[in-house]
């Protein structure tokens, strides 16, 4: 960044001592924007990291009776999608498949990724496991884990002191 914008009359003039708090300001602004350029952009040509960019953003809110698990797959089918259960521990996998075919354009820039993203969470006892159930529609995923009889009544209130 320029000093162009500072004024030059010398009541004004910013030394580059770390004592003045608008050097220190403009000083942590540009580190700001160096650490997020060197650092999250590579990010995303880098292959090994490609499903961790991928990956969808999970819910998990839990009431009285079950357990639920949302995302939202913007782009991803039914058929691309595949929910386990094995042992204790929910697996939800999926595939984003674009297809572009536009011999007319060049892209410079396209933010659409496709490819594929698997996430697992480990699930506490109390679940009935073989009364899961899944939805997907509009591009939302909806896992619901009942609990048993026993999880449901194990839940106690417990009084805080101060």
């Amino acid at each position: 960044m320029s000093n162009n914008m500072v004024p030059s009359s010398k009541k004004n003039v910013i030394k580059k001592s770390s004592a003045h708090p608008v050097a220190g300001l403009h000083r942590d602004i540009n580190r700001l924007f160096e650490d997020f350029f060197e650092e999250e952009w590579p990010l995303l040509h880098n292959p090994e990291m490609k499903n961790v960019m991928l990956a969808p953003k999970f819910d998990v809110a839990e009431n009285s009776k079950s357990i639920e698990i949302t995302a939202e797959l913007a782009g991803v089918n039914e058929k691309d999608l595949d929910v386990s259960v094995n042992g204790n521990v929910l697996t939800v996998k999926g595939e984003k498949k674009e297809e572009v075919k536009e011999d007319k354009k060049q892209y410079h820039l396209s933010e659409r990724r496709y490819g594929s993203f698997m996430r697992t969470f480990p699930l506490p006892n109390g679940l009935e496991l073989d009364k899961v159930e899944a939805s997907f529609k509009n591009g939302i995923l909806k896992v619901v884990l009942p609990k048993n009889a026993k999880a449901k009544s194990d839940s106690k209130k417990i009084r805080v002191n101060s």
